[in-house]
């Protein structure tokens, strides 16, 4: 019995590693680079033509971050978004791009399940860890900065 046991172990090893993906870091990190890279010229390039029409630096920002969101809620509803982060990985995910899409996706997917308990409910599921953790975090680092100014440091 232990025979077939051990037989029956390696046909899984095999298994494993023929299901496995095989992941080249450095095509990975190139495929980061890119998709955050065009995001980013994307957005840089929204704020020189907002310039150009002569808004305000501060007022170009706000029309760069709606438009980013825009475009992210869009491919995400057009189900490109997630093709775009599969192969781009966390370069998709630049911060207003990720986020918008986190809020999105879930809204698109429950949105069957009503305006309450669908999108009401789980709109941020994914969104909703980040918000948490971010808001404790810059409390926790403004209390230690309140703290160290106070005493002089």
């Amino acid at each position: 019995m232990s025979e077939a046991s051990e037989q029956e172990k390696q046909e899984y090893s095999e298994l494993v590693k023929e299901a496995t993906p095989v992941h080249s870091l450095g095509a990975q990190m190139l495929k980061a680079f890119l998709t955050g890279g065009i995001i980013c010229c994307a957005g840089q390039g929204i704020l020189n033509y907002a310039e150009r029409l002569g808004l305000e630096k501060d007022a170009a920002g706000a029309w760069c971050s709606v438009l980013l969101v825009l475009a992210s809620v869009v491919l995400t509803g057009l189900n490109l978004f997630g093709r775009i982060a599969r192969w781009g990985g966390a370069g998709a995910l630049v911060p207003i791009t990720g986020f918008a899409n986190s809020v999105a996706a879930p809204a698109i997917e429950y949105q069957k399940e009503g305006q309450v308990f669908g999108i009401g409910c789980k709109i941020f599921t994914i969104a909703g860890p980040v918000i948490l953790y971010g808001t404790v975090a810059s409390w926790l680092l403004g209390l230690i900065y309140w703290v160290l100014k106070t005493i002089g440091i």
